[in-house]
């Protein structure tokens, strides 16, 4: 009898999760299917300019070096400090499954993932907050010894006037002190 409700259960868990993954494909499906039209802009479809790669694009298919700009300065720093960020979360995710296995909690582990999703969100914030200010872009990143914020050159190039205004909006947004600061320009 005991085996026959243990199968029982079993196949009940097994229909969910098809049903799951079901429901899953089929909404993926909806979103997946619509048009370019629907997508992208009407005139970037209608017009009959084709794919034309940058010159840099194209050097970059091709393997050789190329100058970066500033933009793409920050886009590589952004990914990055992304993918990095990722990794360790996925490896804390496994540390907290397999101690979940064992019967125990891995609070620390715990305690580290809501640490990096604190530091993502403050330097989310420090970021947008120094770009409302009027410098183009930035990308700041927090560690244990302090914050590095590497700041797009305005005309003219950093001032002393824009290092105090940068390090009051990390000053407000966090708890490091002016030591602890690092401002770096990005030609």
């Amino acid at each position: 009898m005991k085996v026959w409700k243990k199968n029982m259960v079993a196949a009940a868990i097994l229909m969910t999760v098809c049903a799951g993954i079901y429901v899953n494909w089929l909404y993926t499906e909806e979103q997946s299917a619509a048009t370019l039209t629907e997508t992208l802009d009407a005139e970037k479809v209608m017009s009959e300019d084709g794919l034309v790669l940058s010159d840099d694009m194209a050097a970059l298919a091709a393997g050789e070096d190329v100058q970066t700009t500033a933009s793409d300065y920050f886009a590589a720093v952004r990914l990055s400090r992304q993918q990095a960020r990722d990794n360790a979360v996925e490896l804390l995710q496994e540390a907290m499954a397999y101690s979940g296995q064992d019967g125990g909690k891995d609070v620390e582990s715990a305690m580290e993932l809501e640490e990096i999703v604190q530091t993502a969100l403050s330097e989310a914030q420090i970021e947008s907050l120094i770009i409302a200010k009027g410098y183009q872009d930035c990308v700041a990143y927090m560690s244990g010894e302090g914050i590095s914020v590497a700041v797009a050159s305005p005309e003219g190039g950093l001032q002393e006037q824009d290092v105090a205004v940068i390090a009051d909006i990390v000053m407000s947004q966090s708890d490091y002190s002016l030591e602890d600061i690092r401002v770096v320009e990005v030609q």
